[in-house]
């Protein structure tokens, strides 16, 4: 007699690009043979993700503008996902992200409840986390740091820790596929970088940086990989005179052999919870140099991340380097370059001239990638369910 699967409901706002929703497919992905999954999002507009063979439900209650339209949404996403749940009797329901971790403990029909804290941008809201922590069986962190701040400065003791997950063998069968619009990086030297048009990506420093190396590695480029216009840093580019050198490669939903193309991944965000561009990065071989900003980089780059977390100095950890959070006040001026710009140019400048660091940088990247596969996802997944003997 075949057993009977229990029920898994992932409850995610869009899957649109971003990490949280990019672990909301792979999860389904990974857990289909242990459960039966179906993810409930909230709009199904701009899917940047292969939801081909998932059982997917919109609830098509997307986001609204001002508060009152933004209350009124909560009481029919309230109703919306209660009637969902009533349907399914999921045994467990995981939500990713605060707008659908708080309709997920405000539908407790049946089943475990768990609330995902990817970002540490979700630690701002102290009663919220509270809210969530006293009606959830579980809150998952993504990262150390943010597990040890809930329970520190919150008293938030029912926390774990569940790292992203990463299928090595499926990236770098995606990094094959190059695209045919795709420009040809033949005999460059590629800085990336992905993410959104976010300002706590910071790209405006990455742009700058390029500048004051344009001369002393004149193969050097600069490719931002995500979302959005970019129009100021477009034109940004344009002022400083290297705009056939920055490549804007947009939104794009297989961004593999983008990443495959560079020789460098860099990061200068203010502000993360476990970023996956940077694992995706070092999965594809890249040396990563990234900002030691709250709360993932330091986990991923460092093997004594408690001792390194949060400092702010050039750091040369075992898997690749931390560098300081550079000044997250937006300056498109190009007549106005940073002390922490020209330090950063210069340590870019080092790994695009020496090959030998930058070999042994690739190497130890895909060594510590690997370590975040798919079953050891799984396997805590089921550890944390009760259910670690299936």
């Amino acid at each position: 007699m075949e057993q009977v699967k229990p029920r898994l409901l992932l409850v995610v706002p869009m899957l649109h690009q971003g990490g949280f929703e990019r672990v909301c497919v792979r999860t389904a992905r990974i857990l289909r043979n242990d459960f039966e999954v179906t993810i409930a999002m909230f709009s199904d507009a701009d899917i940047a993700y292969d939801i081909n063979g998932l059982s997917v439900v919109n609830l098509d209650v997307p986001a609204q503008d001002g508060k009152l339209k933004k209350m009124v949404n909560v009481v029919k996403r309230t109703v919306k996902l209660r009637k969902l749940k009533k349907k399914l009797r999921p045994d467990l329901t995981y939500s990713f992200g605060p707008t659908a971790n708080l309709i997920n403990v405000l539908t407790p029909v049946r089943g475990q409840i768990w609330t995902g804290i990817r970002s540490y941008m979700d630690m701002d809201n102290p009663s919220k986390l509270k809210l969530f922590a006293k009606r959830s069986d579980q809150v998952i962190c993504c990262s150390e740091v943010i597990a040890h701040e809930l329970k520190e400065k919150l008293g938030i003791e029912n926390t774990e820790v569940l790292y992203n997950p990463y299928d090595g063998s499926q990236i770098a069968e995606n990094a094959a596929k190059k695209p045919v619009d795709m420009p040809d990086f033949t005999g460059k030297k590629v800085i990336v970088s992905m993410g959104r048009e976010d300002d706590c990506k910071e790209f405006w420093h990455l742009i700058k940086c390029l500048y004051l190396i344009r001369e002393k590695v004149p193969e050097a480029m600069l490719c931002i990989i995500g979302d959005g216009s970019f129009s100021e840093y477009k034109e940004l580019a344009e002022k400083l005179g290297i705009a056939d050198r920055v490549c804007f490669a947009g939104l794009q939903k297989n961004p593999f052999p983008w990443l495959s193309a560079g020789s460098l991944y860099v990061g200068t965000s203010s502000m993360e919870g476990f970023p996956n561009a940077l694992v995706e990065a070092m999965s594809c071989r890249l040396p990563a140099v990234f900002s030691n900003c709250m709360s993932g980089p330091a986990e991923i780059l460092s093997d004594r991340f408690e001792d390194v977390v949060g400092k702010q100095e050039v750091l040369r950890e075992r898997y690749g380097i931390l560098i300081p959070v550079m000044d997250d006040q937006k300056n498109l001026d190009p007549n106005e370059i940073t002390e922490e710009e020209k330090q950063l140019a210069a340590l870019l400048e080092e790994l695009l001239t020496e090959e030998a660091k930058l070999q042994e940088l690739s190497r130890c990247a895909k060594e510590r990638a690997d370590q975040f596969d798919d079953r050891a996802y799984r396997d805590k997944i089921l550890q944390i369910a009760g259910l670690s003997k299936m």
